[in-house]
């Protein structure tokens, strides 16, 4: 396992994102809660989130399975809640998902 990189077709990686507005958000009782990836080829990836603990903290959490990361570049990511009083997107990262040897 690479100590910081992502590599392409890694299974495991956790990404792991905090819900702010002016203070972080108590996410417990959201309806929703979604980890949304887009692939440098602009397909998206929309998956079910977790809480990391009980959701009072904000944060938010995703484990990549099988063909999640199929192809190398630069990645963006966002994260989607629902709550009583709306839907929310925050803003978006960017990450590099780098090549193997093989």
């Amino acid at each position: 396992m690479a100590a910081n990189e992502i590599r392409k077709n890694d299974v495991g990686t956790i990404f792991y994102g905090t819900i702010y507005d002016t203070a972080i958000v108590n996410l417990s009782s959201a309806t929703v809660k979604q980890i949304i990836l887009l692939k440098p080829d602009t397909t998206v990836i929309q998956k079910d989130a977790s809480f990391v603990t009980d959701g009072t903290d904000g944060k938010l959490s995703y484990t990549t399975v099988a063909g999640d990361l199929s192809c190398c570049g630069i990645w963006k990511v966002q994260w989607l809640i629902t709550l009583s009083s709306g839907t929310w997107y925050t803003d978006i990262k960017t990450f590099k998902v780098y090549s193997n040897l093989n």
